[in-house]
């Protein structure tokens, strides 16, 4: 244990693994029985830790982890030999090896990826397994859909590759359905080019949390959505397929008063002076700032939660401190009390998706920003 490990906590971010399994749970028992379960853990799980994170998501049954690069699908193999794993990501030349060594399967965009995968595969003495991902509008990784039946020929030509899955990636799920429908057919009118595709042994995946929408009415030959943001209880789209599954929020962020002072009417407030106190004011300055994961946005525009209740953010957030109005607090508010700047305290709620506009972001990079410095607090012990 370091030193700073045991030092008491200024900031700290806390979750609630416990919380993660019962929405992998609702998530599975809305879906029907086929469809695998893809969990995107990737950014070390959206902020919330990976090795903790992928322990509990284990436990609960995910089918299959979905990450951005090697050195992510390698912490999870410290915790399992051969859970299935997928690269969302390019792999680069010098990282091919690392596919065989440790069974980790890679998405393929392009013919030189094919050639390259299969030399290495060929290299290894066993066969490397491959998502042939598709573009059908994205713009970023994928063949372009009207080369995709070339690159499945060229995969199922590869002597050392195996096909493992299919996919693509919507660009617009939560704000335009009718370019979703068109992407989405897209890529099942690919699918019907592709000569002697068995799809019973071969995943088949378009949908994640923004846009689940894998019903038979939308293409049967779906067997696999890929999971992220919603089993951390953050509904990306209010009208998705699993808007109805009432997930709940795995992550809270806290921080502590560090002091109380009075401060008179006509005060300017931190760097800038950008607000000034319009009446006598007891403000306190709490133990977070955007070196933290406070975002420098929410600076006179996002509040906290103090004794169960809010408090507005004073003046620009600092990188290690912020300031608060705590005048309208009834109770006696003191050094060292906690402050929560994400979560409930008492009756009182900031969500992830409220604190995220504060700052003109979305929830999935407010997550990914909660710095290391940040200590995570889990409340149920690793894998249990």
């Amino acid at each position: 244990m370091t030193p700073s490990a045991q030092l008491p906590l200024r900031c700290w971010a806390e979750i609630d693994l416990a919380a993660l399994e019962r929405n992998l749970k609702l998530i599975r028992a809305s879906l029907p029985a086929h469809i695998r379960y893809v969990a995107v853990v990737k950014a070390d799980a959206y902020g919330h830790g990976l090795p903790h994170t992928v322990a509990r998501l284990m436990h609960a049954g995910a089918d299959l982890f979905a990450v951005a690069n090697i050195a992510e699908a390698l912490t999870i193999r410290e915790l399992s030999a051969d859970w299935p794993i997928l690269l969302l990501g390019a792999t680069l030349p010098d990282e091919d090896r690392l596919l065989a060594e440790h069974d980790l399967a890679a998405t393929v965009s392009s013919l030189d990826e094919v050639a390259r995968f299969n030399a290495a595969a060929h290299a290894a003495g066993k066969p490397i397994a491959v998502h042939l991902k598709i573009d059908t509008g994205m713009g970023r990784l994928g063949v372009w859909f009207d080369r995709a039946p070339q690159l499945y020929r060229a995969i199922r030509e590869a002597q050392h590759l195996r096909l493992a899955g299919i996919y693509t990636h919507f660009a617009s799920a939560d704000e335009d359905p009718e370019f979703t429908d068109e992407q989405r057919g897209l890529f099942l009118r690919s699918l019907a080019l592709f000569p002697g595709l068995d799809a019973a042994q071969v995943l088949i995946h378009a949908d994640n949390s923004a846009g689940l929408e894998t019903t038979p009415g939308k293409g049967g030959v779906f067997n696999a959505v890929r999971v992220g943001l919603l089993q951390f209880g953050v509904l990306p789209h209010p009208h998705s397929l699993l808007a109805r599954v009432r997930t709940e929020p795995v992550f809270s962020f806290h921080t502590r008063v560090g002091l109380v002072k009075l401060l008179p009417a006509g005060v300017g407030v931190s760097y800038g002076r950008t607000h000034r106190l319009r009446r006598n004011s007891r403000v306190a300055v709490i133990t977070a700032g955007y070196g933290d994961g406070l975002p420098r946005a929410a600076s006179d525009r996002g509040a906290v939660l103090v004794h169960g209740q809010r408090c507005p953010i004073l003046g620009r957030v600092c990188m290690d401190q912020t300031i608060i109005d705590i005048t309208d607090v009834p109770s006696d508010v003191r050094c060292g009390d906690p402050v929560v700047l994400v979560g409930r305290q008492g009756a009182a709620e900031i969500t992830l998706s409220e604190f995220s506009a504060w700052a003109e972001t979305i929830p999935w990079e407010t997550l990914t920003s909660v710095t290391k410095r940040v200590a995570r607090r889990y409340k149920t012990p690793l894998g249990l």
